[in-house]
């Protein structure tokens, strides 16, 4: 349900200046720090002038205070008190495991970059240079009372002496750090150290998400990623603070998750793709680091095992699930809609049962999700009483079942999750679901869907549900966008990349980014706080903080990138071209893909 917006101060959608004041003005030229009123000052008092003024250019901060993506919910600036890291900094942290780890994970990003050591010491009575704190209420300076802190919410003060993130989670404290990240200098994104001064602009931001639930979906069986390829997508869903990663584990071209009851899922199943490469799957092991590096970045990982449709590579691996119990070829094309498990056998729901209970086994999070989509084979009846039956074990393993919005027709369960992927939002069938009490998670294919085109000219995707520029992933709101669906039903939002035509890291990056800030700020900001002129100029900043880190993006022509005579600095010295012509590239299909042993 979304948060009720804030009252702790102003909304700020765009972007802030961020930086010093200069002093009062002057009608002969630009305003310099410090005015000459008359008399002839002595030369000392001349140079601690000088000296105090660029002392103030220094710790001039090279973004302001509400440039972050997501645009948080209140951002009040001062300009005086502006925060410069200083060599001896170290990250104070409250005496609790989980805030321990979110220190840990602020100090393991600053020192690349900054070269400095950021020892992890507990929160000492006397203030520090960056310090995080758990607290049982959230404090309002401007209210007579503390209250409690809204989900994931979290507060960052930064004055002259230092940092402070406050939150009532580990969660909430970890997306501060996310802010802190941004509101350093872009070259913090360095892996290697950089000679930069590390200023952050004065005043306090405090944040809360606008919805729950804020996702991507990676499809890892079209084509298969490894364990890495994974984990560096959890870092991009991490750092705009978007929750769940959605899973696509199982499809026709291949079977990606083991299942230790029915091994040939994945030594039969798993060794196809899209366009006939090896195929690939994780085991056990590779799962669990998956979600264990997930949960680090407070993301849950989501598991889909697709049902009854979409299941080719598993009647290769096991013929006896078919409905003429005969094997069919392994499926390495793109077409949907052919394949199916039988609905009338019960061995399918020995099936069912079992893959779902060793994948729940593994994954502490509390969805399941059971697919349902494109099923056209498995009509009428047939599909709403398997849609139950596999309902009906989600629940038995303490589980949240969640579908594709195909599922509707079929009785509700408790607790049921709907995901919408519908290209026009008069859905009656969705809505009266909804009516009968389920939720929703909105991915609509003509705004989320990340494997859309750009342009008509974009090398990479499709265009079924038209092209997504990065204006169109923004311009919409989830709480109005299905007709009879109240805002309250809506859980959030998450954003899909279907990998038929994608085949490495590099080109998931580039249909993820720009596009996925945008609708990380659907999700998590409320309307009130968002404009699409102030993000994308907010947008703009990320391009050289991409380039910094290596990743690959897309420079949509929408958002003003810097120019080359910005001077922008990016890995301590000044670019020459603009931060995305030397991150963009048209990469070939990679020849590796093996799976994990």
């Amino acid at each position: 349900m979304p948060a009720a917006p804030t009252t702790d101060g102003p909304a700020t959608g765009g972007p802030t200046t961020g930086g010093p004041t200069t002093g009062g003005p002057t009608t002969g030229g630009p305003t310099t720090g410090f005015v000459v009123t008359g008399g002839e000052p002595a030369a000392a008092e001349l140079a601690g002038s000088a000296a105090g003024a660029a002392e103030r250019l220094l710790t001039r901060p090279s973004v302001g205070l509400g440039d972050v993506v997501p645009a948080p919910a209140s951002v009040r600036p001062q300009p005086a008190a502006n925060f410069v890291l200083p060599a001896d900094a170290a990250v104070r942290v409250s005496a609790d495991p989980a805030a321990r780890d979110v220190a840990e994970r602020l100090a393991e990003l600053l020192r690349p970059a900054t070269g400095l050591p950021l020892p992890v010491t507990d929160l000492p009575t006397i203030p520090g240079t960056l310090m995080l704190t758990l607290s049982a209420t959230a404090p309002r300076p401007s209210a007579p009372a503390a209250r409690e802190w809204a989900a994931e919410e979290y507060r960052v003060d930064v004055d002259v002496d230092g940092v402070r993130i406050t939150a009532g989670t580990a969660t909430g404290l970890f997306h501060g750090v996310q802010t802190l990240r941004q509101l350093l200098p872009a070259a913090v994104e360095s892996r290697t150290t950089v000679a930069e001064r590390w200023v952050v602009p004065g005043g306090t931001i405090v944040d809360r998400p606008h919805f729950p639930y804020r996702g991507a979906m990676l499809d890892v069986a079209r084509h298969f990623f490894t364990v890495d390829d994974v984990c560096r997508v959890i870092d991009h869903l991490a750092r705009y603070k978007l929750n769940h990663l959605h899973l696509h584990l199982t499809d026709d071209q291949g079977w990606r998750i083991a299942v230790d009851s029915w091994p040939r899922l994945t030594t039969v199943g798993g060794r196809t793709e899209v366009g006939g490469g090896p195929g690939g799957w994780y085991t056990a092991a590779d799962y669990r680091r998956i979600v264990g590096y997930a949960a680090r970045r407070h993301v849950t990982v989501v598991p889909e095992v697709d049902l009854p449709g979409h299941t080719n590579a598993a009647l290769v691996a096991y013929p006896e699930l078919a409905p003429d119990k005969v094997a069919p070829p392994p499926y390495t094309g793109t077409e949907v809609g052919f394949s199916y498990v039988d609905p009338t056998d019960e061995r399918t729901y020995d099936f069912v049962a079992d893959v779902l209970g060793e994948v729940a086994a593994l994954t502490p999070g509390p969805w399941l999700h059971i697919g349902g989509d494109e099923a056209y084979k498995v009509k009428g009846a047939a599909y709403t009483g398997f849609v139950e039956r596999v309902q009906q074990i989600v629940a038995g393993l303490g589980r949240t079942v969640v579908g594709w919005h195909q599922i509707a027709p079929a009785d509700h369960v408790d607790g049921r999750v709907l995901q919408w992927w519908g290209t026009d939002g008069d859905d009656p069938t969705v809505a009266e679901a909804v009516r009968r009490g389920a939720r929703l998670i909105l991915s609509p294919g003509n705004h989320a869907y990340l494997d859309m085109k750009y342009a008509p000219d974009t090398p990479l995707g499709h265009d079924w549900a038209g092209l997504i520029d990065v204006h169109r992933a923004y311009h919409w709101d989830p709480a109005t966008h299905l007709t009879g669906v109240p805002a309250e039903a809506v859980l959030g939002v998450e954003a899909p990349l279907w990998t038929e035509s994608v085949t490495s890291l590099a080109e998931i990056e580039f249909l993820l980014l720009p596009r996925l800030p945008a609708l990380a700020e659907v999700a998590w900001s409320a309307p009130s706080t968002r404009s699409w002129a102030g993000f994308r100029e907010r947008l703009a900043g990320h391009g050289p903080r991409w380039q910094a880190a290596g990743i690959t993006f897309h420079p949509s022509p929408e958002i003003p990138w810097p120019h080359p005579s910005d001077n922008v600095r990016i890995a301590g010295r000044p670019t020459t071209s603009p931060p995305a012509s030397t991150t963009f590239r048209h990469i070939r299909p990679r020849a590796d893909q093996n799976h994990l042993e």
